[in-house]
């Protein structure tokens, strides 16, 4: 069950060198916590995202989460991403929020395949580098599109990051707007047992509406199912029995457990 990592791959092994801050970093040390706003020029173009910067308290080398949001963040902005999801929350609680957050945005009509992870990619090591982040305790997720993307991404990079929080995600469903899918697994026979076996040594804590009804949650109940029979190194699936789609309020914002978990994982 091979999968369609290459192209990926090439793309952020080519546009490495060419990502670079917009702006330079200061003297990290005296930042008061909250947003700023980076670019990165990717073969040539252009692309804002914003970058949470921790208190102090922090530490010297906090960790790092990249967060994927979800279609209807998308845009050129750079804003948006911070809009729903995780960052109302992170918002709420800048002051004691301990990690670096990338949010980078795909363009309208985009999905966080291709050439779109890759610029997702770049900012991360961007972000990283000028915040001086933890490269072992570098976390992943996003919610709806964004869900797939954590599966997009993490197939591309299996060994990346420390843990994975996919939020309303699948695989290979149809959502109310479009077909989305994980490219990495197009075709696959099974692509819930490649997924599995491919980041099986990846703690993942899923989360999921039991209402939903714009990505239904079958995907992630086979998902976990998979997990479970590859004999995951930590695989958790929270399933909110009364929710619809919007399955990351309450793991974000009432869900403490999470953080305290995600925090602890650290890359082996």
């Amino acid at each position: 069950m091979a999968m369609r990592r290459t192209t990926l791959l090439s793309t952020v092994a080519a546009i490495g060198l060419s990502a670079c801050a917009s702006l330079p970093s200061g003297d990290i040390a005296q930042r008061e916590p909250g947003f700023v706003q980076r670019e990165v020029v990717v073969d040539g173009q252009t692309h804002r995202y914003q970058v949470f910067v921790p208190s102090p308290t922090a530490g010297a080398t906090p960790p790092v989460i990249l967060f994927l949001h979800g279609s209807g963040e998308r845009g050129d902005d750079g804003v948006k991403p911070t809009l729903a999801g995780l960052g109302p929350y992170v918002r709420a609680n800048a002051g004691s929020f301990p990690a670096i957050v990338v949010f980078p945005q795909v363009p309208e009509n985009g999905e966080w395949q291709g050439a779109n992870a890759g610029v997702a990619f770049a900012a991360l090591d961007a972000a990283t580098a000028e915040f001086n982040g933890d490269r072992d305790r570098t976390y992943l997720t996003g919610m709806s599109m964004g869900g797939y993307g954590t599966w997009e991404l993490a197939l591309a990079q299996p060994e990346r990051f420390a843990a994975l929080v996919p939020v309303c995600g699948a695989v290979r469903q149809i959502s109310d707007e479009r077909a989305l899918y994980v490219t990495q697994v197009t075709g696959d026979p099974d692509p819930y047992a490649t997924i599995a076996q491919t980041l099986r040594d990846v703690p993942v804590w899923i989360f999921h509406g039991a209402k939903d009804d714009v990505v239904p949650p079958d995907d992630d109940r086979r998902l976990i199912a998979a997990f479970r029979h590859a004999d995951a190194r930590d695989a958790r699936y929270t399933e909110f029995p009364d929710a619809n789609h919007n399955a990351w309020d309450p793991a974000y914002a009432r869900t403490p457990e999470l953080w305290r978990w995600l925090f602890a994982q650290q890359r082996r």
